[in-house]
């Protein structure tokens, strides 16, 4: 599965243009590794491989932040769980504010 579509970057805000929205930020992409916790809410992208958003991190809520990460090096990330398996791009997700996303989860 592709990561990101032709049609999810073209929404995608260039890096910098959410700078001090915080939480009411809109994510256009949720990526998330099936086997744990680790969820990116994507942001912003800089239309080559660097994705800005809020992490839900497989390492806990303590660790939870906003922050850059490699398109690139989550695609070749593999978690095992039981099976092998990778990222994975929420296929169902609507775009909406951080925040919902976060109140979702609780």
């Amino acid at each position: 599965m592709k990561l990101m579509t032709e049609e999810i970057r073209r929404s995608l805000p260039d890096l910098g243009e959410t700078d001090g929205q915080g939480d009411d930020a809109i994510a256009r992409l949720k990526l998330f590794t099936p086997t744990g916790r680790m969820t990116l809410y994507v942001t912003e992208f800089d239309g080559e491989d660097t994705l800005f958003g809020y992490m839900v991190s497989p390492l806990g809520p303590d660790c939870d932040e906003w922050g850059y990460s490699s398109l690139r090096e989550l695609a070749e990330v593999r978690v095992f769980g039981g099976a092998m398996a990778g990222v994975e791009r929420d296929r169902y997700f609507t775009p909406k504010s951080v925040r919902d996303c976060l109140e979702e989860r609780a």
